[in-house]
């Protein structure tokens, strides 16, 4: 599987936001974030960091 964890990141405090994410989408909106079910999260963040062999998405408040 290739699909990550998506953690919004404040401070030095990572919160977990979506688990199994396929999709990373830009709206006008913010991150549309998709999971391998079909859920999906908005979340008004930016990407900060993408640590693929850690299958993590770093966001950071926008």
């Amino acid at each position: 599987m290739c699909e990550a964890n998506a953690y919004l990141r404040e401070g030095e405090e990572e919160e977990l936001v979506l688990e199994m994410v396929d999709k990373v989408i830009p709206t006008e909106d913010g991150l549309l974030l998709e999971d391998i079910y079909g859920r999906r999260k908005i979340i008004k963040a930016k990407i900060k960091e993408l640590a693929l062999v850690e299958h993590k998405i770093i966001l950071e408040r926008d």
